[in-house]
């Protein structure tokens, strides 16, 4: 059952207390026996018509003033009225002190078509109710490096025969930092994979503790999702850097999320038929990936 409306006579009192005398809303609440978030309701429904204190003097009517504060309803249909961006209110919801309340009045500011609140908590509701649930990772600085090939390949021009050779695109990401080493390489047999590494750590300053690697055949002999079995020569590499080989589980790839973005690093510009970072240097499709995600800027090393 919808609340009941106070009075005009209550709304210039609660006004007059608030803005005039300067008493808090909690005061102004103990002083007229009302609840805090009515008072509040109130100010914020005073300060979305636009007035303060004191009242013009044409609104000393109180049929005017009603009109004021609660203008009828918009006779666009729903379709035409602007709707809130779902998203951003779903990210701000995150921030601490942020409530619906205070999103909805917000988003009242910057409409005079606005939705009615109980309409804004219930689309948000169905909106927020198709969203997959996802649980944050959170890297420790030198915890964790990534190691995958991208799904795409390059192509490059043999000077002296002309033959194109399509290579494979080695990438190594840190958890915490996002910071990206990427390479080409002409095979993903173990020589390459495990040269790479080589280069990668070299590139880094050092191992991380723990390197998380995709199930790939010259890496993993063995992928099994509760006792994976490691190749020989990739755990002598892990034992002689001091890091710990720690397969992705088969099928999970957010479990290595950040090297899963990173391997699309191709695609952010171009077309879909032929990515722009087959037509171009693989350097700028790297600095367009770190410029992107906004972490620095390392150098691309050549095979």
């Amino acid at each position: 059952m919808p609340t009941e409306r106070l009075s005009m006579r209550h709304i210039r009192e609660v006004l007059r207390l608030h803005y005039s005398v300067g008493m808090s809303q909690r005061a102004v609440a103990r002083s007229l026996g009302l609840a805090q978030g009515t008072v509040s309701k109130y100010v914020n429904r005073t300060r979305r018509a636009g007035l303060t204190w004191p009242l013009p003097a044409e609104l000393d009517d109180d049929v005017r003033l009603e009109k004021r504060l609660y203008p009828p309803p918009s006779d666009l249909p729903s379709n035409e009225r602007p709707h809130p961006d779902w998203s951003l209110v779903h990210r701000e919801l995150r921030r601490p002190n942020v409530t619906l309340m205070l999103l909805w009045e917000e988003y009242c500011d910057t409409t005079s078509d606005a939705f009615s609140y109980s309409w804004f908590c219930e689309r948000y509701k169905e909106w927020a109710g198709r969203l997959k649930p996802t649980l944050r990772q959170v890297h420790v600085a030198g915890e964790k490096l990534f190691v995958d090939y991208s799904g795409h390949t390059m192509e490059v021009i043999d000077a002296l025969t002309g033959e194109v050779i399509a290579t494979q695109i080695f990438v190594a990401v840190l958890g915490a930092s996002n910071y990206t080493y990427a390479e080409a390489t002409f095979t993903q047999r173990l020589p390459d994979w495990i040269s790479s590494h080589v280069r990668a750590f070299s590139f880094f300053g050092g191992a991380a503790r723990q390197t998380v690697s995709d199930n790939l055949k010259a890496g993993v002999t063995r992928a099994c999702f509760h006792e994976p079995m490691v190749n020989r020569t990739y755990a002598d590499l892990a034992r002689h850097y001091g890091t710990a080989i720690l397969p992705a589980r088969p099928h999970r790839p957010k479990d290595k999320t950040s090297v899963s973005y990173c391997t699309s690093f191709g695609l952010l510009r171009g077309d879909t038929i032929q990515p722009c970072w087959m037509r171009a240097a693989p350097t700028v499709a790297l600095d367009d990936l770190q410029a992107w995600r906004d972490v620095p800027k390392p150098t691309s090393k050549a095979v």
